[in-house]
């Protein structure tokens, strides 16, 4: 028998000096998921085939001339009445030099994530307009402060893998100013792959320059480029838009990674059978991967297949709902289906609080995303209200409720090892009746368990006795320690001067 050392206090300690929980031998990034198909392969082919018929037969109406000349050399036609109609073997052509196998960067390569196969990948996002403050109910408009500070906390929290805008900069009334603003904050908060988005190609173009300077010139940005533009290019129902289709050919010029994103509402702005809804998200994504590969073949972008929820007693929007579940899953088996990189939406409760609402709807949302098989599953962390409120510490809350949801997506290996038969005769015959202090539960105890920081597992006595039980003032706490650690050096110093001088950055320099 291993003889211990320390006690349980002390590695109870020792656990929540770091900033969370992994990566660990327990979870890691990349964990395979892919285990739950809400959708038979028969399903799919009937998704698939209407899809493309939706894009054949009924096609797509806004499109701009550049894009019309290009699709329609390619194959495709434009109806008496404005619509574009991308015929099955175009499609399946585009589909066929579709970017695979390209990685998401960070600033620092330890970071850089592989959205490939069925590997799972948690992060942020949501273009929240408010803030909201747990502990006293107050809401206040959102601002470039705290976009930087989400940065800062995410960079730190090891369960969130990327970082995309959360928060609207609503302190900046100048649409370029935001964006170019927007795309700093992030960078300079987070080491980690960020994403963001642009109103304008033109933006985006000047983002571009700003983006020379961080990473070294234009063949260094092409080859590792540190920001994924997450870019709304339909207006559903099936109607392109104008700004965004700049910005996709912006990104195709340039090698920058797209993510591709169709978000109709099942009852509005798509149908309200959630298999009609899948299916015109489908065929609306597949339009963007038709026309960037047609620009930049193989150029990488992921698969936004984004269906919301509607509540049809309101017509408000459901971000935390069972069905949001449902379809962000039966989305990733059709990105699986076409083999490319998927990014959907998980997390987005309801609630206005980290309350025990939000906690359930955050869990079954991101685990049914996990589990089946999506790459990317953005507004994991932070996000209320469906989208329309963020909150500080629940990002360190949500690191945990992450950490186990990849560990139970993980599962266990099942081997001659770890079915323990030697073990089990060892305690039973002449040893001491139980596992504690076994050398196999030594041995084990970190790669096959993943430790919550935050969640209370103390029995009720200990609890009761102890100072610090309220989770959420914890999670205050350590958010608090979060952001009182030093700036970021992320972007150096010579270079945030250079930026300085040619933009109009109003995040705070460091040490400022």
């Amino acid at each position: 028998m291993s003889k211990r050392t320390g006690g349980r206090a002390a590695r109870r300690q020792s656990r929540a000096e770091g900033a969370g929980s992994g990566p660990t031998t327990a979870i890691w990034p990349g964990i395979e998921g892919g285990q739950y198909a809400p959708l038979t392969r028969a399903e799919i082919a009937m998704i698939d085939d209407t899809a493309l018929r939706i894009l054949e037969e009924i096609g797509l109406k806004g499109a701009t001339q550049t894009c019309i000349d290009t699709i329609c050399a390619a194959g495709g036609s434009l109806t008496e009445d404005g619509r574009l109609l991308m015929p099955e073997p175009m499609v399946r052509k585009a589909l066929n030099s579709a970017g695979r196998g390209f990685k998401l960067c960070g600033l620092n390569p330890e970071h850089d994530i592989d959205p490939s196969g069925a590997r799972i990948h948690f992060g942020t996002s949501g273009a929240a307009v408010h803030i909201i403050d747990s502990e006293t109910g107050r809401i206040r408009d959102t601002t470039l402060r705290d976009l930087y500070d989400m940065a800062r906390i995410a960079d730190q929290l090891p369960n969130l893998h990327m970082f995309q805008r959360t928060v609207v900069a609503r302190d900046i009334s100048d649409p370029r100013e935001m964006d170019l603003n927007t795309l700093y904050a992030c960078l300079k908060g987070t080491a980690k792959p960020t994403g963001t988005s642009f109103g304008a190609p033109e933006v985006m173009e000047e983002a571009v320059r700003m983006l020379h300077l961080i990473t070294g010139g234009p063949d260094a940005l092409r080859a590792r480029p540190p920001v994924c533009v997450s870019t709304c290019f339909i207006v559903p129902p099936l109607t392109f838009a104008e700004e965004a289709l700049g910005v996709i050919e912006c990104a195709a010029r340039h090698g920058i990674p797209l993510k591709l994103v169709s978000a109709g509402q099942a009852g509005a702005t798509s149908p309200a059978p959630l298999a009609g809804a899948v299916a015109q998200q489908t065929a609306e994504v597949l339009a963007g991967i038709v026309y960037v590969n047609l620009l930049n073949p193989g150029h990488p972008a992921t698969f936004g297949a984004l269906p919301f929820v509607s509540d049809l007693r309101t017509g408000a929007m459901s971000g935390g709902s069972a069905e949001q579940g449902l379809l962000m899953a039966a989305c990733a088996q059709m990105a699986r289906f076409y083999n490319i990189p998927c990014a959907v939406s998980a997390g987005m409760t309801d609630s206005k609080m980290p309350d025990f609402q939000a906690g359930y709807e955050k869990g079954y949302t991101e685990l049914l995303a996990a589990l089946a098989g999506a790459n990317l599953v953005y507004e994991a962390a932070g996000m209320y209200g469906s989208l329309l409120g963020c909150s500080l510490e629940s990002f360190v809350l949500d690191n945990d409720l992450i950490g186990s949801v990849m560990r139970a997506t993980r599962g266990f290996e099942v081997t001659a090892e770890t079915l323990s038969l030697d073990t089990i005769r060892d305690v039973c015959i002449g040893g001491p009746g139980h596992f504690l202090g076994h050398d196999q539960t030594m041995n084990r105890m970190e790669s096959d368990y993943f430790y919550p920081t935050l969640a209370d597992r103390r029995t009720p006595q200990e609890w009761a006795a102890a100072p610090d039980k309220d989770l959420l003032e914890n999670a205050r706490r350590r958010t608090r320690d979060l952001l009182a650690q030093p700036d970021p050096t992320h972007i150096p110093d010579e270079i945030d001067r250079d930026i300085r001088r040619h933009f109009p950055i109003r995040v705070l320099k460091s040490g400022a």
